[in-house]
């Protein structure tokens, strides 16, 4: 007789699915507790180097910022109409010394608009009892702020001073004779609106704040819902060292704080986190831990007969729908009404699908993007050449006292610098683009007026108001005279003209320069032709890319040997299509 093999109720395969579900949930429930500990740190951690990391790169920003102010101020320190100003005041007629007031304030108005951070410049010229001001011109001399700067300074340099509130950059001319007070004084005041707005990116958080600090001086500037510090205050973020992180009580509110510090500049910057930010999300991982836990022991109980319902019997759909997506199948979708891990699964299966059918066009989207910040890359590289030599054209002018052409000058000047700096709209009128462009070959004339001549067609009229990308026409003007006519000494010609067809309206410049090759005119069509992601991208190819990728095929730049013997570059857009619609306005 055979013996009944033995059975207890230990050996069945539920209570070894038990057991073996228990002693896996026992070690997950403590590493949970573990990476939960683990995870505080950790976050706080990340978020303290992440912020420490931002503060010090806008510091380090912020001091590049002030030096090159710093660069300014000395350049205008040692500017000859300023020192003419303050020792050969009394030799001076009324018009020369007009004249080296005025020359002295535009400095100050250019050095003003160099940076955003700058709210004001003011020099003060003790001998002729002026100040002269970026905001009110030439006015009575300032001789409390004159002695405020000339006591805080010692020797020469640029330094800061906290005057009335603001925080000014100064610097002093030493009157060259030991106890003798200095010639003039110049300050920068930085525009605390500015400043503010720039600690405002870092309260990226709900209650996150920014602080500024300058050590010297004791000028304080903040962003967000801490604003200002006391006694106790100064004192507790005192101790977090430059680079580090710490944790505070201030306004009964706890907080993680970074601190990035500036020896040239003796700044500091604090940036407050409240410590809810990091622990409360954490703290709902904490509470559905343990449901997650108690949850487990309800879910022994149909663990087996649910397996292939809730397991084998979604992952076969699943795999049926990536078989269906191997096919080219890109419009189904798996719906999963339980709420499991297989809903996520799902849900991240058809965003995948989605994903992939929008890959076209997110490519098409990543394309233009890239141009457009060719276009910013374009529009942020003013050539310095060109505004040298614009200067050199005013400063004569003004040495002759032509009153009359520095004031169309200035203004063309102006509307140029204006249309180039300006980021509302990747695309204007041509109408706006043509005027941009004539404003550049005007300016340009005053510079080549012996030797070049332009020759600027007007628009025709039901084209002014055809919708291009900005910066197409002024680039290959500027490019016809730096690299065709710029050496030539006589009888330059540039020709802008324009032409229409039944689709097109068709740009054409032309010049007359001697300079270029078969083999380099071969290049420049080659490298319009066939874009090649690696080769260098000219400005005559950015503008292509830029054209192409707005209207499409048939549209962009044509380079030939024109009938005045130099380049000829036509340039060619839609009348009608995308982008390109004609808006003739009934206003």
């Amino acid at each position: 007789m055979l013996k009944r093999p033995e059975f207890s109720f230990r050996n069945t395969i539920f209570i070894r699915l038990v057991t073996t579900f228990m002693l896996i949930m026992l070690p997950i429930i403590l590493l949970g507790v573990y990476i939960y500990q683990w995870s505080i740190r950790t976050a706080s951690d990340d978020i303290s180097k992440t912020a420490v990391s931002q503060i010090s790169f806008y510091l380090g920003d912020l001091e590049n910022e002030i030096e090159r102010m710093k660069l300014l101020q000395y350049g205008l320190i040692e500017d000859t109409d300023l020192n003419m100003l303050a020792i050969t005041w009394e030799t001076m007629g009324d018009i020369e010394r007009m004249e080296k007031i005025t020359s002295v304030l535009n400095r100050i108005f250019s050095l003003q608009n160099s940076s955003n951070y700058i709210h004001n410049v003011s020099v003060h010229i003790r001998p002729i009892s002026k100040t002269l001001s970026s905001i009110n011109g030439a006015g009575e001399f300032d001789g409390d702020r004159y002695r405020a700067i000339r006591a805080d300074i010692e020797g020469q340099g640029a330094k800061f001073i906290q005057w009335e509130g603001n925080l000014l950059l100064s610097a002093a001319k030493p009157s060259g004779m030991k106890g003798r007070e200095p010639l003039f004084t110049i300050d920068i005041e930085l525009d605390s609106r500015k400043l503010r707005q720039a600690l405002q990116q870092f309260n990226t958080y709900a209650g996150s704040s920014a602080l500024l600090l300058s050590g010297r001086q004791g000028f304080v500037l903040g962003s967000g819902s801490v604003n200002a510090l006391d006694g106790e205050a100064r004192r507790l973020i005192s101790g977090i060292d430059d680079g580090g992180s710490g944790t505070v009580t201030l306004q009964d509110e706890r907080y993680f704080v970074s601190h990035a510090y500036s020896d040239r500049l003796d700044m500091s910057i604090y940036r407050f986190i409240p410590e809810q930010i990091v622990r409360k999300p954490l703290d709902k991982f904490y509470t559905l831990a343990w449901f997650f836990a108690a949850g487990a022991f309800v879910i022994i109980a149909v663990y087996a007969l649910s397996t292939y319902k809730f397991i084998h019997k979604p992952m076969l759909r699943l795999v049926k729908g990536f078989r269906r997506l191997e096919s080219g199948d890109l419009k189904q979708a798996i719906d999963h009404k339980a709420n499991d891990e297989f809903r996520y699964i799902y849900s991240r299966f058809n965003k995948m699908v989605v994903n992939l059918r929008t890959l076209i066009d997110q490519a098409y989207k990543q394309k233009i993007m890239a141009q457009r910040a060719e276009l910013k890359q374009l529009q942020s590289q003013i050539n310095p050449h060109f505004l040298y030599n614009s200067f050199f054209i005013l400063n004569t002018m003004a040495k002759v006292g032509d009153t009359d052409r520095i004031e169309q000058f200035t203004t063309q000047l102006g509307e140029y610098f204006q249309f180039v700096t300006r980021n509302a709209s990747d695309e204007v009128t041509l109408g706006q683009e043509v005027h941009h462009a004539r404003m550049y070959t005007e300016i340009q004339e005053l510079r080549f007026s012996r030797r070049i001549k332009v020759r600027f067609d007007e628009l025709p009229a039901e084209l002014v108001r055809v919708v291009v990308p900005r910066l197409i026409v002024q680039p290959i003007i500027e490019n016809a005279f730096e690299h065709s006519l710029e050496k030539m000494t006589r009888d330059g010609i540039v020709e802008i003209r324009f032409e229409r067809s039944k689709e097109w309206a068709c740009i054409v410049i032309e010049d007359n320069g001697d300079r270029l090759t078969d083999e380099k005119l071969m290049r420049i069509s080659s490298a319009i032709a066939y874009e090649n992601e690696k080769s260098e991208t000219t400005g005559i190819v950015n503008i292509h890319r830029r054209i192409v990728i707005t209207y499409g095929e048939g549209s962009g730049l044509r380079v030939a040997r024109g009938q005045l013997g130099g380049l000829k570059v036509t340039i060619r857009v839609p009348l009608k299509g995308v982008g390109a619609i004609v808006q003739i306005a009934d206003r």
